[in-house]
């Protein structure tokens, strides 16, 4: 019985957790850093970012991947999904993985769709 308690003493020993005001500060630093790469690189619009990808920018699908990643974590830590069961965490996060794709190719399709009806077909630009 003793050797046990040794061992859970040795175990609590590794466990270091961190405190609230460690976690804010975490967060922070995390969420400045995404948004001044977003910030940094709609300043400079890097000429190798001009490719296009699937009908858009490389430059936009990156800010639409760091825009996702924000909110994932802002969800995560906010939210407490980090605490919660396996599978609450999943029954939020994975509807959002699968809907955000398909919804921002609805986008791209339909508004490509759109663009090149009022381009080239019977109604054309007014201004």
């Amino acid at each position: 019985m003793a050797h046990d308690t040794h061992k859970l003493a040795i175990f609590r020993g590794l466990l270091k957790f961190k405190s609230n005001e460690q976690k804010i500060w975490g967060v922070l630093v995390f969420l400045s850093l995404v948004t001044a790469i977003e910030v940094i690189l709609g300043i400079y619009k890097p000429e190798m970012l001009d490719v296009k990808i699937i009908g858009m920018k490389a430059l936009n699908w990156i800010f639409i991947f760091l825009t996702i990643v924000k909110a994932y974590y802002i969800a995560w830590d906010f939210m407490h999904l980090r605490d919660e069961k396996g599978s609450l965490t999943w029954s939020i996060v994975l509807p959002l993985v699968i809907l955000i794709p398909y919804l921002a190719f609805i986008l791209l399709v339909e508004g490509n769709y759109i663009y090149e009806v009022m381009r080239d077909g019977f109604v054309s630009w007014n201004f």
